[in-house]
């Protein structure tokens, strides 16, 4: 019988969908389940957008250019340099999703056996394109007694050798929901141009940052020019998962060349994507005040209820639409299949991502799970009804969540 490839073999399951299985058993046998597992909002994609796809009238369903249309990257250079961002067309390159933005960016610039940085727990695929990539994720920890913050640049310089050549991070985060200061991204600028590394900024949750925090990107920041590779999406800014349109964007012309040979060598983005992100940039302000109110009373609904549940601790997340929650469970892993297979309170129960899958250190995140708040907030009352009950009567609840921390490894660190 022929083998299956060594990278097939290390290639991580993804944390978000390896339970679904388990959640669709349970909806079989009657059950309804609150899927806090997925980042998949139940927002309405904008009006515009879907109109831009109901009306397209062509007789030839062709390729593009295989760095997106001009008329897209025009339409995505005036959104961005709204932001002040100061580029032009030429620094885009159109993707098919963010996943495909983060995967070109990494076989663009670095190599098998270079390592990449990355502030854990993190989201869960920059495992698994690093995986393909054959390159090394050398994660650094950040800590859930300080809301995730980022962690001492000393912590990273001790990571450093010979083969780094990026660090990458996700702001606001994918699965914490922390948002990273100016103070803190002037620490990663200067590392980053001591050691000329890369820096993939991930900022597919810039749209949702709260309580009137400012989102700050790596392109804001002086020199980093030639170091900065902004990845984004329309998955979660206009509620359109389903589109699978992304973009990467530098000002370093070598990226840009070397990732248009990788985008050349995929053909093309969609068209009928394209199209739809020209519309869904006109999207108005409006829209983005109503979401933006909307997912803040959930995350307080969400925060609030779970630190009411005894032996919980959930931090106050600045955007995005994850928190990361500790919980007084052995294993999370078992727990979130547990509360789908054996578990139910009023004939309902709750899917959750075991944080385990977020993390590459082992042992971290074993009494961690991350919740996405991308219900309405009745829907998220009724599950947190349903966690805490289970939580009472889970078989492997311990007495405190701190006994689990990997002796060590977890220490509170505040900057």
């Amino acid at each position: 019988m022929p083998k299956i490839s060594h990278k097939g073999q290390h290639m991580p399951a993804s944390p978000i969908r390896k339970l679904t299985p388990y959640a669709d058993m349970a909806k079989i046998a009657g059950k309804k389940v609150y899927h806090l597992n997925i980042g998949q909002p139940d927002i309405e994609t904008p009006e515009g957008m879907l109109n831009a796809v109901k009306n397209i009238d062509f007789k030839v369903w062709a390729y593009t250019a295989s760095e997106g249309t001009v008329a897209y990257r025009k339409k995505l250079t005036g959104y961005y340099n709204k932001l002040g961002y100061n580029i032009t067309p030429e620094n885009i390159i159109v993707t098919t999703g963010g996943s495909e933005a983060i995967t070109i960016s990494m076989m663009a610039c670095l190599d098998p056996g270079d390592e990449v940085i990355i502030p854990e727990p993190f989201y869960a695929n920059y495992n698994g394109f690093a995986c393909q990539s054959d390159i090394v994720v050398k994660p650094i920890l950040s800590y859930i007694e300080n809301g995730f913050a980022l962690p001492p640049i000393a912590e990273f310089e001790k990571l450093i050798t010979s083969k780094t050549k990026a660090i990458i991070i996700c702001s606001p985060n994918n699965p914490t929901g922390y948002l990273y200061s100016k103070e803190e991204l002037e620490a990663l600028k200067a590392l980053v141009l001591k050691y000329d590394l890369y820096l993939l900024s991930d900022e597919a949750y810039r749209e949702f940052c709260y309580d009137g925090r400012t989102f700050i990107s790596p392109m804001h920041l002086d020199g980093l020019d030639e170091n900065v590779i902004v990845l984004d999406t329309v998955s979660k800014r206009y509620s359109a998962c389903g589109a699978r349109l992304g973009c990467l964007i530098t000002k370093n012309k070598s990226v840009l060349a070397t990732a248009l040979k990788f985008a050349q060598a995929r053909l093309s983005p969609g068209m009928v994507e394209q199209i739809a992100g020209e519309a869904a940039v006109d999207t108005p302000d409006e829209y983005f005040k109503a979401v933006n109110k909307e997912y803040t009373n959930r995350r307080n609904t969400l925060v609030n209820a779970l630190n009411k549940m005894e032996g919980v601790f959930c931090p106050n997340p600045g955007g995005a639409f994850y928190v990361v929650a500790q919980l007084p469970i052995d294993n999370a892993d078992k727990f979130c299949q547990w509360m789908l297979e054996s578990f139910s309170y009023d004939n309902q129960t709750v899917m959750m991502a075991p944080a385990t899958g977020f993390y590459s250190t082992p042992g971290a995140g074993l009494n961690e799970v991350r919740l996405a708040y991308v219900l309405n907030r009745d829907d998220i009352e009724e599950a947190m009804v349903c966690l805490e009950e289970g939580l009472k009567v889970y078989p492997g609840r311990v007495v405190s969540a701190v006994e689990l921390k990997p002796k060590g490894k977890r220490k509170v660190q505040i900057q």
